[in-house]
């Protein structure tokens, strides 16, 4: 089984390295030539986790994203949301014959579509064919072989238990789920929580309030994929709630970061200049905002994190505001 990683940050790097274990065949596509430089010849990734070594033996390096689609038996998409449509437009082989997973945690700028109908609508690709690689996880634990795991979400369950077993090693655990709507969006709302944890953090409040923002975060999880497309899960799952609390309280977490540097008076402009890495959760609040215009879901939190970073409410007002609906 061959497999072609689109992306080369760090968590597509973590998860090349894990594929390395059973995979027969890695195919990477990396847009940048030094990245691309310095895995040919270093076996690390010089801007991303560069600590850690991939197996020279069991990858190959392309600069062609078609060149690896077309070698490859299945595919898996780990780039930032905000950038997937300018990789897809550059793509001309056709690959809704193959299986498609993403593990992207974001949701499609401008479009406010989830990366699966993002697929499905612009590459008709059968949502049997789709698949989505969830937490809680972050890369950098990951990268270290620290004991982590996997949902593995398909609409079919050979499908899912195909992928479960490329990822599956020493130090990974995988589960299989059929819940590939949940888990993304229970993905994108768990980024706009620790933007708002963040934040609150940022301001100077305590680990007390953080759990009662971090309860009512996961409880607004939870109405919203229950109210928007009902359907048999277990929100307790790893998948749900587990990605929400690593997000919340990881010193990894990217958009607990972005959010404490919002909460210490930094502008959103002065944030992203100064993180290396995309916080999908900036994007996603603004999608969300939109969709929920629709669906009218009461989603405090989601509306207080866009009024920050959108609008013109001030951190402290908006989380004191905030506090004023929390149970």
């Amino acid at each position: 089984m061959t497999i072609a990683v689109i992306g080369s940050g760090s968590w597509a790097t973590a998860l090349v390295k894990v594929l390395c274990n059973n995979a027969e065949q890695v195919n990477w596509y990396i847009r940048e030539p030094e990245i691309r430089q310095s895995v040919a010849q270093y076996h690390t990734n010089c801007m991303y986790l560069s600590s850690i070594r991939i197996d020279p033996a069991k990858i190959v390096i392309f600069d062609n994203a078609d060149e690896a689609i077309r070698r490859s038996d299945v595919l898996l998409f780990v780039i930032p949301a905000a950038f997937l449509k300018i990789t897809t437009e550059r793509i001309s082989v056709n690959f809704t014959d193959k299986p498609v997973f993403s593990a992207i945690k974001g949701i499609i700028p401008d479009e406010n579509i989830t990366v699966g109908e993002y697929f499905y609508r612009r590459f008709d690709l059968p949502l049997d064919r789709f698949g989505v690689v969830a937490g809680p996880t972050h890369a950098e634990e990951v990268a270290l072989e620290r004991l982590s795991y996997l949902t593995v979400a398909c609409k079919y369950p050979d499908t899912a238990e195909m992928m479960a077993q490329l990822l599956r090693c020493r130090y990974i655990q995988t589960v299989i789920s059929n819940d590939t709507y949940g888990i993304e969006y229970a993905a994108i709302l768990k980024n706009i929580i620790a933007l708002c944890v963040g934040i609150a953090h940022g301001l100077g409040y305590g680990d007390n309030f953080l759990a009662v923002l971090v309860s009512n975060g996961f409880a607004e999880i939870k109405r919203f994929i229950e109210e928007s497309y009902p359907a048999e899960r277990t929100a307790e799952q790893s998948a749900y709630l587990g990605d929400l609390l690593v997000t919340c309280y990881s010193q990894f977490s990217r958009n607990r970061t972005f959010g404490a540097m919002i909460g210490k008076g930094y502008s959103v402009k002065s944030v992203q200049l100064d993180m290396n890495m995309v916080a999908e959760g900036y994007y996603a609040v603004a999608c969300l905002h939109e969709i929920n215009k629709n669906y009218k879901i009461d989603l405090p939190i989601v509306e207080t994190v866009y009024n920050i970073l959108y609008g013109k409410v001030s951190p402290s007002t908006g989380i004191y505001l905030l506090s004023e609906r929390l149970m």
